[in-house]
């Protein structure tokens, strides 16, 4: 396993570090691509995001649905839909994650992803709609579904056939993303939250929520939209009410944490992982990384879903898609981080028991800004009175890329431990052989947020873990359920309708795999496809930004939805159903 750690790390450090250099860092590609690709759209399609919000919130609420046109869902149920699988582990442990290796600035990052990102959707699932492909026999399978879209369509039908290679390409790329980001991260997660908190093993939680997962996505995305129109907003307001909670209590704190926020976004000091002072670059990308990761605009994923939406204008669902972002990043991905801020968790050391050969735990080089860089283990590293002697090669033990200042052999921290860490084991000089030492070190992910809520509402009981703990397996799960759906999608558009059922038990055989691996695998594993096939679809994008502004210019000058209010007022004067 730790052969596969190494070879994944070097293969995600090597796209990292695939850009453009600049004052000494580099800026990745897809940092230019997706903020660049954000910007272009925003303004090519005069700041869609800012005009029309209020419009697709208004298409959201379903009133101008008409259950008589093509599509396999509503409006809501496509974005609640869309939404299981963006509101999960990227609000929780992605900004988590982003906090702990960015600073707080990266929230500022988080932000501006989300907002450029906004036109961004919106372009990708107008386009998904269009050029989606309806099947009108009912001769298949209900899990088949009877309609696909997704950037593969849009790329193969809208910018031509010679570009095939290309829709293949994304297609292949996304249905195996789904496997790693929308699967194998999510089952990783919430095994190890589990594990965390009550000792389950990893592959007794892997198995439980495979069989969930594989019991609702075996009847295809008309079951899923029931599923996740209901599952989706009662978790959104449950986690959400709970960050408000913590708010209150702690309202002379959120301007301040808001100005940390600015101020660390430009000029970063020594955060507890990953920012050394100045390093805006590192801040820019954890935030723009799990930015992208938490709202999904331009990686092509969403619009699978809102491609299944039962609409013949596909603007009307592309200013559904505008309203995701906004939900996911500006509003949850937001709560999160003020919580972790304000509660002074993110910089803060806890009592840690601290696994030798655990996935946690790994080996870094600190620079003198004191960024830490990823090493390879030593073959033998001494500790004195529990202290590192760091060698010339400067290599020293870490929990979470950070560097552990104290080592202790038993829980409660009154004996140091002195001999050596080698071969997975630390002995003793006494000849003592321990697997397990302990020491102060920094939570991260979902642990990171789950003790931030558990320190916020703690002047009303000793409960506010137990909200993420549930958000993380209604998230976790959520999310591994809609991207079934993406993943069905592409094995159809590669292999044909019949290749739908075998996926999908493949896909809940992956869970169960993504359960059991080592957290950093499965994260880094994510970055790297999610590097790889956003570019395709953005190249699209902006081919085909004409095309998405005639669109939009059309619709907002007919206005197609008074009529299609005509139609729904009707139908529910008459009792008919109305999805």
């Amino acid at each position: 396993m730790e052969g596969l750690e190494q070879l994944v790390t070097v293969i995600k450090d090597a796209i990292d570090n695939f850009g453009i250099p600049v004052a000494g860092e580099v800026v990745p590609l897809k940092v230019i691509a997706l903020l660049g690709t954000g910007v272009f759209l925003t303004l090519r399609l005069g700041f869609v995001q800012f005009r029309h919000l209020g419009h697709g919130f208004m298409v959201t609420t379903g009133r101008y649905d008409d259950p008589n046109e093509p599509g396999d869902v509503s409006h809501f149920q496509a974005l609640t839909t869309a939404l299981s699988a963006t509101v999960g582990i990227g609000n929780i442990a992605g900004a988590a994650w982003a906090i702990h290796y960015g600073g707080p600035g990266a929230l500022f990052w988080m932000w501006m992803t989300a907002l450029l990102g906004m036109a961004t959707k919106f372009s990708e699932v107008t386009l998904a709609q269009r050029f989606r492909d309806v099947r009108q026999d009912t001769d298949g399978h209900k899990w088949e579904g009877t309609v696909s879209g997704g950037p593969m369509y849009y790329i193969e039908h809208g910018m031509g056939q010679k570009w095939k290679w290309m829709a293949v390409f994304f297609a292949i790329m996304l249905g195996t993303t789904a496997f790693l980001t929308g699967n194998a991260v999510q089952a990783n997660t919430v095994a190890d939250t589990v594990g965390s908190f009550w000792g389950i093993p990893n592959w007794i939680t892997g198995l439980v929520s495979a069989v969930v997962i594989g019991t609702v996505i075996i009847g295809g995305i008309s079951r899923i939209g029931k599923v996740t129109s209901i599952l989706a907003p009662v978790m959104a307001a449950l986690y959400v009410t709970a960050a408000l909670i913590v708010l209150f209590l702690n309202w002379d704190q959120i301007f301040p944490a808001f100005g940390l926020i600015m101020r660390e976004a430009f000029n970063p000091s020594a955060g507890v992982a990953g920012t050394g002072i100045g390093a805006i670059l590192v801040t820019m990308n954890w935030g723009v990384n799990r930015g992208l990761f938490s709202n999904e605009a331009g990686q092509g994923s969403a619009p699978i879903a809102h491609a299944a939406a039962k609409t013949d204008e596909p603007v009307s669902e592309g200013v559904v898609g505008l309203v995701e972002p906004f939900i996911d990043t500006i509003v949850i991905v937001t709560m999160t981080a003020l919580v972790i801020i304000i509660t002074g968790s993110w910089n803060d050391r806890v009592q840690t028991e601290l696994s030798i050969t655990g996935g946690d735990r790994s080996y870094v080089t600190v620079d003198a800004s004191g960024h830490p860089s990823k090493a390879t283990a030593p073959e033998e590293l001494r500790i004195e009175n529990g202290l590192q002697m760091v060698g010339a090669d400067g290599v020293r033990f870490a929990w979470h890329d950070v560097p552990v200042e104290s080592f202790y052999t038993d829980q409660a921290q009154t004996q140091s431990f002195t001999g050596v860490i080698r071969g997975g084991q630390a002995i003793a000089d006494d000849g003592t052989s321990y697997t397990t030492l302990y020491g102060d070190a920094p939570e991260g992910g979902a642990p990171l947020t789950m003790m931030a809520f558990r320190r916020g509402l703690s002047p009303i009981g000793d409960w506010g873990h137990y909200i993420v703990l549930i958000s993380v397996l209604l998230f976790g799960i959520s999310t591994a359920i809609s991207w079934s759906y993406y993943g069905d999608r592409c094995a159809t558009y590669l292999l044909g309708a019949k290749a739908v059922l075998p996926y999908k038990f493949a896909y809940v055989a992956m869970h169960f795999v993504g359960a059991i691996i080592a957290p950093v695998v499965a994260w880094d594993l994510g970055d790297i496809f999610l590097g790889i096939v956003i570019l395709p679809n953005l190249i699209a994008l902006v081919w085909l930004s004409g095309k998405t502004k005639e669109m939009m210019d059309s619709y907002f000058e007919r206005k197609p939805w008074l009529e299609n209010l005509a139609v729904h007022k009707q139908l529910k004067d008459e009792g008919k159903p109305l999805h």
